[in-house]
């Protein structure tokens, strides 16, 4: 039986006050002090206009971010569009920021705003929502990117008929400190899907 290509049809990443598309650096902040600021940063340069972006917590900012820089040039994208994405930090970050926010504080009742970004996979809602997918999710905690691990889920959501094409990837934040990958996988491109050149893209 011959095992059917796959293709990397699009990459990017997010680190270091640097936005890269396709290897290529498409927006640098060297100015801001924070990652808030960062981020807005991002979505004033790819001139959106979606105010529930201004309620997510910092991960699901970049998270959601990160897919749009990915599918920016695309025209529309197949409802069956999976997500597969991982971290090794799940909503830690956020998870400090609400238990702060109650700690010696009885009469306070946290808000449930910030609550719901306790679970990581709140990124990928939001992504569909934006988007409109109907699709298979997945969020993986995992000690760093695993690409094999990835890509073969990918490989198989694709192969079942679950989805059409897979956007993969790493959103991970911890403490300010952020790394973010996501790659587009689908029958289509230039790059041939293997966990070695998904890995070597992400390390670029």
């Amino acid at each position: 039986m011959i095992k059917e290509k796959y293709y990397i049809s699009g990459f990017c990443s997010i680190k270091e006050k640097k936005v890269f598309k396709n290897g290529n650096q498409l927006y640098v902040d060297s100015e801001s002090d924070n990652l808030k600021d960062f981020a807005k940063g991002i979505y004033k340069y790819l001139e959106l206009k979606y105010p529930k972006f201004h309620k997510m917590d910092e991960l699901c900012k970049l998270g959601f971010l990160a897919s749009e820089v990915l599918i920016k040039d695309m025209k529309e994208v197949d409802q069956d569009t999976a997500l597969v994405l991982s971290n090794k930090s799940s909503s830690l970050d956020t998870d400090r920021k609400h238990q702060e926010s109650i700690q010696d504080r009885e009469d306070f009742y946290p808000s449930p705003a910030v609550f719901v970004y306790t679970l990581p996979n709140i990124i990928m809602g939001e992504i569909s929502i934006k988007n409109k997918l109907k699709s298979e999710n997945a969020f993986f905690v995992t000690e760093s990117f695993d690409a094999e691990f990835v890509s073969r889920y990918s490989e198989i959501l694709i192969n079942t008929g679950k989805a059409s094409n897979v956007i993969c990837g790493w959103v991970d934040l911890d403490n300010d400190k952020y790394d973010v990958f996501l790659a587009f996988l689908s029958k289509k491109g230039k790059i041939e899907l293997t966990k070695e050149e998904l890995n070597n893209l992400y390390n670029q």
